[in-house]
């Protein structure tokens, strides 16, 4: 403005007209430049389910029993403090079914090393209470133990298991045969509980002990027929997450400081927010990152399902905004914004957040993988470029689990 006003040669009143203009000019830009406060916020919208996998299983003939001398199969993921229930019939019985303890068949020692093997002895003989042994005459008792009969003889369970991927595989063979209580196997269904990181959201799945049974155990037990557990099941299962504490960057520039899709983690610190849920190295990292002009971060403590966090930033127009958070129950996986986003804008922002994987580890199954930082585990290392996660694993929408809003 000094300049342009040395240059002026017009009258004294076209000088001042000048002055006058120019410094009502200022005081606009002035006033449009003042920083405006925000608040961003983080929801987990996600519904938890009691079960992170189920499935069923059932023999290779016509009707698909397992015979005496037989034997199914089933894969499935699990993390230490968590375990596999499984139901199928004793069919040579009006009512009784056979099923693991509760909360099933223990997968991990107490210092977290799979249990490999015959886990024979975790399997019991259940009376279901709702026929009588003899006559077959309906009856209303509670499900109780068959005292005099020793169920790890009539049927042998073997696990093994891929530490990469934290898969176990239980083969079910009936052993029955020659026995006093020779009997074909019914079709089953198994369950792996979901868990929070403090305990199972499911710690007596599928029916509990000395009490009455419910119509889809009773189905099993009776006629062998899993349609109904199938489908409770189904409808109680899914994976689910918890966030960590959110890192939020007010920058300058076309570039994202946070992540480059396509290329590899540059050891600035995502690789902690992605496997652990720290933020603190980026944080620090950022400072001296060119074009940040401020570092925010929302909540000290895991998010889970139902629970927000939110932090105040400060953006001048121009400026641009970028976030993560780790998918909690991931090895590597966090949300951030794919596009960049005017700092300045207000409302909903999930639709701009997209789950990516950092590539620093190998991915388990969500929620059921050992070494995965919810069972205290360590992922084994792998250098992959950061990606979108894609759809080996039935992971809920995005706006199924984060909501994202800055007001």
């Amino acid at each position: 403005m000094k300049k342009t006003f040395l240059k002026i040669t017009a009258s004294v009143a076209g000088i001042m007209t000048a002055f006058t203009l120019s410094a009502c000019n200022d005081s606009d830009n002035n006033m449009m430049d003042i920083p405006s406060q925000r608040t961003i916020t983080f929801e987990n919208v996600v519904t938890p389910k009691d079960f992170v996998e189920s499935g069923s299983f059932q023999g290779t003939g016509t009707p698909p029993i397992i015979l005496p001398g037989q034997s199914a199969s089933i894969t499935f993921s699990a993390g230490k403090a968590q375990a596999l229930m499984f139901a199928t019939m004793y069919g040579a019985s009006k009512d009784w079914f056979f099923a693991s303890k509760q909360p099933g068949i223990k997968l991990f020692t107490d210092n977290g090393t799979a249990i490999t093997g015959d886990v024979s002895s975790s399997v019991l003989l259940w009376d279901n209470g709702t026929k009588d042994n003899m006559t077959g005459q309906a009856e209303n008792k509670p499900i109780t133990q068959v005292s005099n009969v020793n169920a790890s003889q009539l049927m042998k369970l073997n696990l093994s298991y891929n530490e990469t991927t934290s898969e176990f595989t239980l083969t079910i063979t009936n052993t029955s045969g020659g026995t006093a209580n020779e009997t074909p196997f019914s079709p089953g269904v198994w369950a792996v509980s979901n868990y929070n990181g403090t305990q199972l959201l499911n710690s007596v799945p599928f029916f509990t002990p000395n009490s009455l049974s419910n119509p889809e155990i009773t189905d099993i037990a009776q006629m062998g027929n899993i349609d109904k557990m199938k489908a409770k099941l189904n409808a109680n299962t899914g994976i689910m997450t918890g966030l960590s504490p959110a890192l939020v960057v007010i920058y300058r520039g076309d570039k994202n400081p946070i992540y480059e899709l396509g290329k590899m983690d540059n050891g600035m610190g995502l690789k902690e927010i992605a496997q652990t849920g720290n933020v603190s190295k980026l944080q620090n990292s950022l400072k001296s990152f060119p074009g940040i002009k401020g570092i925010y971060v929302a909540g000290n403590a895991p998010v889970p399902p139902g629970n927000k966090i939110m932090t105040k930033f400060t953006a001048d127009q121009g400026d641009k905004i970028a976030y993560a958070t780790m998918f909690g129950f991931s090895n590597d996986w966090f949300y951030a914004n794919e596009t960049s986003i005017d700092a300045t804008v207000k409302g909903n922002l999930s639709s701009k957040t997209t789950l990516f994987d950092s590539g620093t580890g190998v991915d388990q199954y969500p929620g059921a993988g050992n070494r995965q930082a919810l069972f205290g585990g360590t992922p084994k290392s792998e250098n992959m470029v950061i990606s979108k996660v894609g759809t080996q694993y039935p992971i809920p929408a995005v706006q199924n689990v984060i909501k994202v809003t800055v007001n």
